[in-house]
């Protein structure tokens, strides 16, 4: 058995655990990262690719957003289509110049790696059986098991961005943890296609046939989704059968610009709605995913996520730095009122954008009468807006 001793141990190498991990090497701290899945496992995942103000800003803060801004797709506003036509909302406007980048999470993910191995600094790929042990007292543990022998990491604290179906959350103590969550009867169905985009911009489609929303990844590489039951497995759905029913719930001009061609990569990704309160747990603390999950029509998933890891990371710099345990123990708190904020917006987007066959006619007539009035209220695309291109890290202070 070898132990190692660092000052943070981050459970999970994917964009938060990467994040948090290179935001504390700049101030000096020192964290190893244990990842389950192999580093190619963790680039093969492809996930949404609209980031906020905030989350370009830290990644700017670690040090890692060149490329970004040298490859990323600026974004001032986003098309509704209801009713067969499409109308813009523009963001840049109503929100005194805020706008949103189209950069893969994937791409996200990718700097980050890179820059973490450039400075060679530890990360555990492919660690299998990991633990956490004793966060409840000021000498918690991580352990795993690679090779075929165990490894004990000994740290000041520990934070879970491990996902949902990680073991940090997993090892909270039952009573003290309470989940909260809410399943959608259906899910997107994602095809990734080398096709230039049908539109510059992104496009929210409420139809009769169900949501769909085209988006994008550069000039020449697609993302577009479908709502589709929950029942539906991604065999049954051929690339021409996606295409056409794509087709189906566009405008006449969407239509009429859509380039089709093989999927590069096709998936069915469920809906819900879940948090964690609290997110810290004595010296173990949850970020991004393993606290909660949106569902991804707003875009708020990795942005949520990269603000826990600047609150988080805020926080140890100021325990090592100043002495002082304040961030630590409001950490939670200023997390859940953003992350309940962002919940209830994708909630409600996600409701709006979506069709519920049991609603029936009226409620399809509801949805129509909200959209009609969020384009031609100023206050309601406003708000809209606001909510879409994120709140500033210091909400609420």
């Amino acid at each position: 058995m070898s132990t190692t001793r660092t000052q943070v141990a981050i459970v999970g190498a994917g964009p938060s655990g990467l994040l948090l991990g290179q935001l504390l090497f700049k101030a000096g701290i020192d964290a190893i990262l244990i990842e389950r899945q192999s580093g190619d496992y963790v680039l093969s995942r492809i996930r949404a690719g609209v980031l906020e103000q905030v989350t370009m800003d830290l990644l700017d803060e670690a040090g890692v957003g060149q490329r970004m801004h040298k490859e990323g797709l600026v974004h001032t506003g986003f098309d509704l289509l209801f009713k067969g036509a499409r109308h813009r909302v523009d963001m840049d406007k109503l929100t005194g110049g805020k706008k949103v980048i189209v950069y893969g999470q994937t791409e996200v993910t990718r700097d980050l790696m890179d820059t973490r191995q450039a400075e060679g600094l530890p990360t555990v790929y492919e660690a299998n059986n990991v633990q956490v042990h004793d966060f409840g007292s000021q000498k918690p543990r991580v352990t795993y098991e690679k090779n075929g022998q165990l490894h004990t990491i000994e740290c000041d604290f520990i934070a879970g961005c491990d996902g949902f179906h990680g073991v940090c959350r997993a090892s909270a103590p039952k009573s003290a943890i309470q989940e909260y969550e809410k399943v959608y009867p259906f899910g997107w169905l994602g095809v990734l296609s080398d096709t230039p985009p049908v539109h510059h911009e992104l496009i929210y489609a409420n139809s009769t046939r169900g949501f769909a929303l085209c988006s994008q990844r550069s000039a020449t590489r697609s993302r577009y989704y479908l709502q589709v039951p929950t029942t539906d497995k991604v065999e049954q759905w051929s690339d021409d059968a996606f295409w056409a029913e794509l087709r189906h719930r566009l405008d006449p001009e969407a239509r009429a610009h859509l380039v089709t061609g093989p999927s590069i990569e096709k998936s069915i990704a469920p809906l819900r709605s879940f948090v964690t309160e609290p997110m810290r747990f004595g010296r173990m603390f949850l970020a991004g995913d393993a606290a909660h999950i949106v569902p991804p029509t707003g875009a708020k998933g990795l942005n949520l996520a990269a603000t826990d890891v600047k609150y988080l990371s805020t926080a140890i710099i100021e325990f090592y730095a100043d002495k002082t345990d304040a961030g630590i123990d409001a950490y939670s708190e200023r997390c859940l009122r953003r992350v309940w904020r962002a919940e209830r917006f994708s909630w409600w987007f996600t409701s709006l954008m979506h069709h519920f066959p049991e609603n029936g006619d009226m409620g399809q007539k509801f949805q129509d009468a909200e959209l009609d009035y969020l384009i031609h209220s100023e206050a309601g695309s406003r708000t809209m807006a606001e909510n879409y291109v994120g709140l500033p890290l210091n909400f609420g202070e």
